[in-house]
Order: C-alpha cells, then structure tokens, then sequence
C-alpha cells in the first residue's frame, strides 16, 4: 500500500509537470489550463487526505482542518473537470458565462464545510459520522462531487456527438464511469445518515476507520465507485491508446518493409553509393528505434527508386524475368558497359499511393533475394 501510494504522488506531480510545460506553450487555451488545474489540484490534496485519514497533523495543521483544505481543493478540482469539458465543448464566451455561474454552488458546499468544521468539537475523528458536523460536512461533499460528475458525464456526452470516433468511444467510457460515480457518491449519503442515526456499522476490515462506514456505504463503493473510477480511466485512456497502437502497426509495416528491402537496396547501393541520403552507419539497436524507422523506411524506398532510374538504361526487360535483368544490368554496370537505352520506368505498380509503390519494390527484392538463395 506504501508503495502504491507514493508512486501515486510521483506520477501526480509528473503529470503536474508535463501539463504545466503543455499550458506553458499555449498560455491562452482554457481547456488545457482547466485540466492543469484539476492536477495541481489532486497533487496537493493526495498529502492532506493521507494524513487525515491517520488523523495526523501536516505542517502542524490539525486532521479537521486538513480534512477541510482537501475537500475545498478535491471541490475546486471538480470544478475545473466541469470546466475542461465546457471550454473544450461550447463557445468560449457561453462556456465563461456557464463555467462562472458554476461557482454559486461550489460557494455555498464550500461555505457549508467550512461552517461544519468550525462546529466539530476539537478531537473528533474526521470521518465520525456520529457527529452532526461531521456528517454535514461529507454529506455536503458527497452530493457536490455528485453533482460536478454528473455534469461532467453530461457534458462529455455532448462532446462525443461532435468529436471523431476514437474520442467520442472513450468519452462515451468515460460518462458511463462518471454516471457509476455520481451513484456512488449518492449513496454515500443514505450510508451516511444511517451511520448518524445509529445505524448498524460495517465489519471494521470493511471500513476506512474501523467502523465510521455503513455497509451500504461499502457496498456502495464496492459495486458503483471502484467500477466508475475504472470506466472513467479506460474512457480517458482510451483514444491515446488506440492512437499509440495505430501508430505501432504503422511503425510494425515500416519496419518489415524497411527489412524487405534490404536485398534490392544492398545490391543498388553498392553500384551506386552517392545515391545514399545518410552516410552515417546504421546500428542494429538504431534499426529498431521507435523514432528512426520512419525516416529509414522513406529513406530506403528514396534510394531503391533513384537505384533503378540509374541501372534501367541498362535493362533488357521489364516483365516477369525483371529479377533476373536486374541482375544482369547490375554486372554490365559493374564492367564499365555504356547502357544501349535512356533510363526507363521500372517496377511501377498498378495503383497509385506509396504503398503500392513500396509494394512493388518489395516483390522485386524478394525476387531478387530468391535468385541469390538459387
């Protein structure tokens, strides 16, 4: 558990990081800003509610009120999540307007937690729902984190009708999880009053405390909130994903084309070396790098096509037999033979595009490495 939770601080203030160089390059997009927010927003409260949860003071704040500066900034983070998904949706005036009219009810639940923490006797535990006070306050931040997911979800819902397949499915994910969250966080409350009106407790190895949950707040979260947070990372993680894998197919092809021409570009580059675009010799831990492929892929088909322009003048054929030409031409070359012809096409596909060029030229390497096997 340790370890979970200091690689959750780690990869909070990482993410922190990259968002806040991101907002630094476009200081004027409001969606990203929103964003960055709600992460500095998760980074600062992760310590608070660690203590709070052992009842520990931090920096010598007592665990009530370190339990309020978690809940106000967890409610401003919410706040921003609405946000992200206005400004990234609607009209930037109409999302201003509609983000400003957000901070009425995220006033009163602030003021409602702070009112309750002033009433809680000092001492209390800060999850004793015995305790009036402190049943108000996370009652109030229950039904306020309700609210933010829904409106969350709803407006990812409106987000998803205009946006490209990939998003709108991983936003699509991402309200349905937010939906189990609001849930969650409804009943919450039930389990709550329960808890205040001297209902029945949970087992204490079911509960965060020892017995301050109620078992319908556990199944709560057993059933509707641990699945909602799950759907709503898959949702959020879901078009990079599909992203990052269209690019590894991509990648994959290039690299098996790149291998595929080895044997046609092995035998023109050695005819013709001053065609090469790099002088620089390639590892094969380089070869496989995810950055370089792309580049010796073009690279590599740049210099097979400009190999063939320069040997076809001395081409006999350019049929079924052109492996075999190839090779011919290629030691006619070699001997300081003057071409009979002017440079002719050769291996031109029957479909235009790269890839049906790349195509051709790797069924002549092919060929060409089937002649040498012989």
């Amino acid at each position: 558990m340790t370890v979970l939770l200091v690689a959750y601080g780690v990869g909070s203030v990482l993410v922190l990081g990259l968002m806040a160089a991101r907002l630094a390059r476009t200081p004027g997009n409001l969606a990203l800003g929103s964003l960055t927010a709600l992460f500095a927003c998760w980074a600062l409260a992760f310590p608070l509610g660690i203590a709070a949860d052992h009842e520990q003071s931090f920096l010598g704040v007592p665990p009530l009120e370190l339990r309020l500066v978690q809940h106000v900034v967890l409610l401003v983070g919410m706040n921003c999540l609405i946000g992200f998904f206005l400004f990234s949706a609607a009209d930037r005036d109409i999302a201003w307007r509609r983000f400003r009219r957000l901070t009425i009810p995220l006033g009163l639940a602030l003021a409602v937690l702070t009112v309750a923490v002033i009433l809680t006797p000092a001492g209390t535990r800060t999850r004793d729902h015995t305790v009036t006070s402190v049943a108000v306050f996370w009652s109030t931040a229950d039904l306020y984190l309700a609210f933010g997911c829904a409106a969350t979800a709803v407006w990812a819902l409106r987000y998803a009708r205009k946006a490209e397949p990939r998003l709108a499915l991983g936003l699509r994910i991402s309200s349905v999880g937010l939906f189990g969250i609001t849930a969650a966080d409804c009943v919450f409350v039930p389990a709550i009053i329960i808890r205040w009106a001297g209902g029945d407790a949970a087992p204490p190895e079911l509960s965060a405390d020892g017995a301050a949950e109620t078992t319908l707040g556990y199944y709560g979260a057993t059933f509707l909130l641990l699945p909602g947070i799950a759907l709503c990372l898959i949702g959020v993680v879901y078009p990079a994903a599909m992203m990052r894998l269209a690019a590894l197919r991509v990648w994959w092809h290039h690299l098996r084309a790149y291998r595929e021409l080895s044997p046609l570009w092995t035998e023109l580059n050695a005819q013709f070396p001053e065609d090469a675009l790099s002088r620089v010799p390639v590892t094969k831990w380089r070869d496989l790098s995810l950055r370089g492929v792309h580049r010796r892929y073009y690279r590599r088909v740049i210099e097979c096509r400009d190999g063939l322009v320069r040997i076809s003048p001395y081409l006999n054929g350019n049929g079924a037999d052109l492996a075999a030409n190839l090779r011919e031409a290629l030691r006619a070359h070699a001997s300081g033979d003057q071409p009979a012809t002017q440079a002719v096409p050769v291996a031109i596909p029957e479909r235009n595009g790269l890839d049906a060029d790349v195509a051709e030229l790797v069924t002549l390497s092919h060929a060409l490495r089937a002649q040498t096997v012989q």
